[in-house]
């Protein structure tokens, strides 16, 4: 940011055609989103409004070292309601701005943080805090000043204190209160005018029950509800706050002509059949918004459990407003100042994690459906994939694989012989996911349910008596993960050795066998909007209305635990989960749920895919070809194109739809998917590589334009094209019927405003402009329009396998893609893929270079670990990093096979290895001619004998 940050303190369902939009709230169906939106109408129409809320200078204290500050607050409506405010910065910019009710009737849930946080933030002691006559300052960063992020600067800040629920005023039976000194008292009590109602408005709406459907919530606690502004008033665009069905950008929905009508909604949901565009809830949620503009970058990260309302409002193409309304929790907000987007996912992934760096088969092609339902169908299955030569890594399957859906549990008539089943899936070094949802079949044979109620680890109704739903499994309990009694339990259960004292684990099945969480929100067939209710109790006493969109993380979080724990040593996890919440990035992978077979779903995929990634959760994808409905072959083919470019790419399908595999597809559909699936396998090393920068900076894998271009403000709305992390790789999937071109926007770049691309395939070239440009590229149905940007090197295995570790002793070809200047840059970053023996430095990474070296070029390779010890790996500095590690020496013999240079401006002369002549070949390109673009000149080097492992150089002359 070109100005210092500023912060301001303001005193078994049957099929549908589509969702069921009845069974989930809009705004106005929730008591708290009612009453927090009328509060801001009645500001909006008060020329007067004043927040009632305010420091109490005399309570101010700073901490001994003036880092950070807590105040009294008090509200001019309540004289004898109390809250507490405090006030730190930590050491790398963030602010944390905390309030809480202080000595109220009850407490309220405060532990939302700790789930989302890896640690305890250190705070700076270089920054200090002035107390001024009216407000409280600390400035920081370059010099000026501009206001970033406001709290309260419409005064909504609202945090509904505890009270005791009024009498009921006696009722009165006569038409008439006269003579009736009783009925004459409560009459003229209820004329009173209400003196809150400015504020609170004049009717306790929803204060102590609210009734939805046919679904009762009692409040037992009372209204708890929390509202606050947190405007941007310069940054035009805001992201985030995932998990919806809509833009990257986010639209407006209040102020003048909004596009949608209803806040964005963030309470996990079973949101099946979902409609494509909209602020529905859908199963996960991660409270943070990104805000941006041509200056800066900043993000606000609110760390609250329980359901979540966010409206959004432009009152100016340059500045965003923003209102959030939680049902409960303690304001905990974190101000995340940035100024640029690398800055904001630093600072963010120091709070809440990085995305883990993944086991490397599971960037491969998984292949799922509601069911293969046998033994028999597993095998078929691997056989006809390689009958026809196409690689895929993981073999899934969903619920039907259990008996009576008592997960763990085989049902023995279609699968008699699980271990044999697995292991011939192993053979070909492939791996099987299993799903494990969380409600368990509420009968005493079944062991994991009866060892959960033994130990006094189920959720709990209101009354104290266990909580009884509808799933899957019939008449199901949950497991409380809150609860710290399950963690260790949970673990024991994935163990494939019995263990000996007559509890149960799962001995049939293998330490290649990882796990799918589902239905984890939770969802809740007979519940409300298909959840558990909200008066439901957890351990330590908190209601599920309390911490609901965290409760689907800790599920999948043990799990997670639990597969890394069953291994010596351990290897990496692979856990796929639907509800997810702040943090879950750090345990395992996300797909956007049930999706249809439209073109709708697919684009609409992509922009959710951007989205999670931007909040930290990279490792995400959609299921390719919808989960419901049956796609014709182009619509299939070009969703097998967006799954290649996902970061998780799996296909799977609902139990009522045809069967879809690749196999099955007629000429040349079956032909282009099997392309498409070696195009990912190739760049499996790009997507690696993507991964272990994800890890460690928490820059996301696939990148929007606004974070690659921050100052191109002609990009800051685009998300149906995007980034494969810093490859250079620029792509842009058709969701549409019938295209055979596109338009492809090529941003603009303050350096080199006429950088070159090429197309992957064809070489073609295209040029950028100083204003961004956008260029038509051809998309017949067997191309993506995928282009590498000038100054790019791109590392890929070329060898077709049928699965991704058959390749792990195969070359590499390197493209390099020269830019206007001749230089061009990449990486390559390998470890063994399975355990965690790079965290001790067991690892390559290396560093490709192109530069203009007289009249000719060299290019070079050179250890990036070597030359950077202060880098990380997983969080582990490379201080221990020896060139010479078990890893590196394990693919000593692994070369480069091929050089491909793209835009050499002549023949060259000669080409060396060192001193010794290389094999090339090269190709003129074709100059532009008017308005067409030219093709790149190909300089091909064959088998420079060059180690992946050692420093070496190439001379073009």
């Amino acid at each position: 940011m070109r100005a210092l940050c500023s912060l301001i303190l303001l005193a078994a369902l049957p099929l549908s055609l589509a969702v069921k939009s009845h069974d989930f709230k809009t705004c106005s169906q929730a008591g708290f989103c009612r009453r927090g939106r009328a509060l801001s109408a009645r500001a909006k129409e008060s020329d007067s409004w004043t927040s009632p809320y305010s420091l109490d200078a005399a309570s101010l204290a700073l901490s001994p070292d003036q880092a950070s500050f807590t105040a009294g607050v008090k509200s001019s409506l309540y004289p004898d309601i109390k809250f507490g405010l405090d006030v730190r910065i930590h050491e790398d910019g963030v602010v944390r701005v905390r309030m809480d009710e202080i000595n109220g009737l009850r407490k309220r849930y405060d532990e939302a943080a700790s789930w989302a946080l890896v640690s305890d933030p250190k705070i700076s002691h270089d920054i200090k805090w002035v107390v001024g006559k009216k407000e409280i300052r600390a400035k920081y960063g370059s010099k000026g000043f501009t206001e970033t992020v406001v709290l309260n600067g419409q005064g909504l800040l609202h945090m509904e204190h505890f009270r005791t629920k009024a009498p009921e005023p006696p009722k009165v039976e006569n038409e008439t209160t006269e003579g009736n000194p009783e009925a004459e008292a409560a009459q003229q009590v209820l004329e009173v005018p209400n003196p809150r109602a400015w504020f609170e408005g004049d009717t306790e709406d929803a204060y102590w029950e609210e009734s939805f459907s046919s679904w009762t919530d009692s409040k037992p606690k009372g209204p708890e509800s929390l509202s606050v502004d947190i405007n941007f008033p310069n940054h035009g665009h805001v992201y985030g706050i995932p998990q919806h069905a809509s833009t990257l950008s986010l639209r407006t929905t209040t102020g003048e002509n909004p596009y949608y009508t209803d806040p964005y909604r963030l309470y996990n949901a079973d949101t099946f059949e979902y409609i494509a565009d909209s602020t529905m809830s859908l199963y996960g949620s991660i409270p943070l918004m990104h805000a941006h503009s041509a200056d800066s970058t900043v993000a606000v990260f609110h760390a609250i459990g329980s359901e979540t309302w966010v409206d959004i409002e432009h009152p100016s193409s340059k500045s965003t407003r923003t209102h959030w309304i939680s049902e409960s929790g303690i304001l905990d907000i974190f101000i995340i100042p940035g100024p640029t987007p690398e800055a904001v996912f630093a600072q963010y992934s120091k709070l809440t994690g990085t995305q883990a760096n993944p086991a490397d088969w599971s960037l491969g092609y998984h292949q799922c459906r509601w069911n293969y339902v046998s033994s028999d169908d597993v095998r078929t299955l691997q056989k006809r994939f390689d009958e026809e030569d196409i690689p895929v890594d993981v073999f899934w399957l969903d619920i039907e694989y259990s008996e009576e859906h008592k997960y763990f549990i085989w049902d023995k008539k279609n699968f008699p012989d699980p271990v044999d089943m697995i292991k011939d899936v192993e053979a070909l070094e492939r791996k099987m996911v299993i799903i494990i949802d969380p409600h368990l079949k509420r009968v005493s044979s079944y062991p994991v349910y009866q060892e959960a109620v033994d130990r006094g680890l189920l959720a709990k109704q209101k009354n104290g008596n266990e909580y009884e739903g509808w799933c899957w499994s019939g008449s199901s309990a949950w497991v409380d993960f809150f609860n710290p009694g399950s963690w260790d339990w949970w673990k024991t259960l994935f163990k494939t050795n019995a263990l000996g004292d007559g509890k149960f684990s799962w001995t049939e099945s293998t330490e290649n066998v990882y796990i799918w969480n589902d239905m984890n929100e939770p969802a809740v067939f007979n519940g409300p909007e298909i959840s558990m209710p909200r008066d439901n109790v957890h351990y330590g006493g908190w209601e599920h209305r309390d911490l609901h969109n965290i409760n689907g993380m800790l599920f999948s979080n043990m799990t997670s635990q639990a597969i890394t724990a069953r291994s010596d040593p351990p290897k990496r996890p692979f856990v796929l989960t639907r509800a997810f919440y702040a943090g879950s990035q750090r345990f395992g992978a996300m797909w956007t749920g049930d999706n249809l077979g439209t073109w709708e779903h697919m684009a609409v995929g992509i922009k959710m895919v951007l989205a999670n990634s931007i909040a930290g959760f990279s490792f995400a994808g959609s299921d390719v070809g919808g989960f419901f409905g049956n796609p014709d072959p182009e619509m299939l083919v070009r969703w097998y194109h967006v799954g290649a470019f996902s970061p998780f790419f799996r296909a799977h399908a609902h139990i009522d739809t045809k069967r879809r595999e690749p196999f099955l597809l007629d000429q040349p559909y079956k032909g282009i998917v099997k392309d498409i699936l070696r195009l990912r396998y190739s760049m499996l090393p790009i997507w690696y590589t993507a991964f272990r920068e994800s890890s460690v900076t928490g820059l996301p894998v696939v990148r929007p334009h606004y974070v690659v271009f921050p100052q191109d403000e002609a990009g800051f709305a685009i998300d149906d094209q995007f980034w494969v992390g810093g490859s250079g790789l620029l792509v842009k999937p058709v969701t549409e019927k019938g295209v055979s071109e596109v338009s492809v926007y090529l941003p603009e770049d303050q350096h080199l405003h006429t950088q070159v691309y090429y197309d992957y395939f064809t070489h073609q070239t295209y040029r950028g402009s100083a204003k961004g440009k956008n260029v038509t590229v051809p998309a017949a149905l067997h191309q993506v329009p995928l282009l590498v940007r000038g100054g790019s090197i791109l590392p890929t295995r070329e060898r077709p396998r049928r699965s991704s570790p058959l390749m792990k002793k195969d070359p590499f070809t390197l493209r390099v893609a020269l830019d206007k200047a001749g230089n061009a840059r990449g990486e390559l970053y390998l470890d063994d893929g399975v355990t965690f023996s790079h965290q001790q430095g067991h690892i390559v990474w290396r560093e490709f270079k192109s530069e203009k070296q007289g009249k000719g070029f060299k290019i070079s390779s050179h250890d990036l670990a070597k030359a950077n010890p202060s880098e990380a790996v997983d969080g582990v500095a490379l201080t221990t990093y020896d060139p010479a590690n078990a890893f590196a020496r394990s693919i000593q013999d692994v070369r480069i096979e091929k050089v491909v240079v793209l835009g050499l401006p002549t023949e060259p002369s000669s080409v060396k290895i060192g001193s010794e002549d290389a094999q090339w070949e090269y190709t003129p390109g074709v100059a532009a001619s008017g308005k067409v673009d030219g093709v790149a000149s190909v300089l091909v080097i064959k088998d420079p004998k060059a180690s992946v492992i050692a420093d070496w150089q190439i001379l073009i002359a």
